[in-house]
Formats: C-alpha cells, structure tokens, sequence
C-alpha cells in the first residue's frame, strides 16, 4: 500500500505582508533564504506566520528579520521553537553590503514583503528596499485602487 502524503501541510505557501504595500513605496526587491530552526518549516507550511510589523536590519555583517511571528508548531513538543526570534537573512556579502550602504546612507529601510517556498521545499523571503509613503501618497494609492475597482465593475 502506497503512503498518502500528509494532508496538513499546503502544497504551495505565498504568504503576503499586505500593509507594506500601503505604507512604503519599494524601490528594490530581493530574494534571500531564511534561517530556520527545528519546526518553523512546518509552521510556515501551515501558513501560521504574521508579517505584519516584521523588518531587516544588521548586527555586524549579518541581516536579520525582526518580529516576523511564526506560531509555534501545535503538535511540537519541548523542542519547539520561539516565535519571535530574530531570524538570520541567508544573503551574498556583496548584496548584504551594498543594502547596509544605501540604508545608511539614504534613511532608507528593509521590509519583508512575501514569504513563500520554493520549488524545492526552501523557505524564501522576499524583501524589499523600501522608502515610507507621506499621507498624500497613501491618499493617492486609495484613489488609484478606487479607480481600478470601478473599472473592473464597468467591465461586466
């Protein structure tokens, strides 16, 4: 008899932080590994992660994600893991560099924007370099939504 794969886990996870979008305009995104520990993994492919207030920044020459809420596992035991952990970017020193030079040069800041797993079963996080949104803009981008909702009505 053949093994049936476990029906808990998602076969595709694309977890979204909607109010970055809102609150900062992107100028550049990357991709970067995440470091995890024990059950995370299986967490994040329940999709029990909250990103709402998550953000980047350095120690050293490391990048870490900051208050990225990942649930812990519900049949773990004592060996589960902390949930909001710093958690440690896996990204090329060149790429590391030269996000720490144009942050500290330009207030400029890092926010995650999507969590999501590979084709090979990697957890990946995209991030964004990221510049916060004046309240005109953010009225702008209500507009620009309003607009498109109401096109997409007309259409029918």
């Amino acid at each position: 008899m053949a093994k049936e794969k476990d029906s808990r886990f998602a076969k595709t996870v694309n977890i979204k932080n909607k109010r970055a979008g809102f609150e900062y305009e992107f100028l550049e995104k990357f991709v970067a590994g995440i470091s995890l520990q024990g059950t995370e993994i299986k967490s994040i492919r329940q999709s029990k992660v909250n990103m709402a207030d998550a953000h980047c920044g350095f120690q050293g020459d490391e990048m870490y994600v900051y208050n990225l809420h990942i649930s812990p596992y519900e049949e773990g035991n004592i060996f589960n893991h902390e949930p909001m952990r710093p958690r440690k970017m896996l990204l090329k020193k060149k790429e590391i560099n030269r996000l720490k030079v144009k942050v500290e040069e330009k207030g400029l800041t890092i926010i995650p924007t999507r969590l999501f797993i590979n084709d090979k079963g990697l957890a990946k996080l995209e991030i964004a370099l990221a510049r916060g949104k004046k309240l005109h803009d953010k009225r702008e981008s209500i507009k620009e939504r309003d607009v498109a909702r109401e096109l997409s009505r007309m259409k029918f």
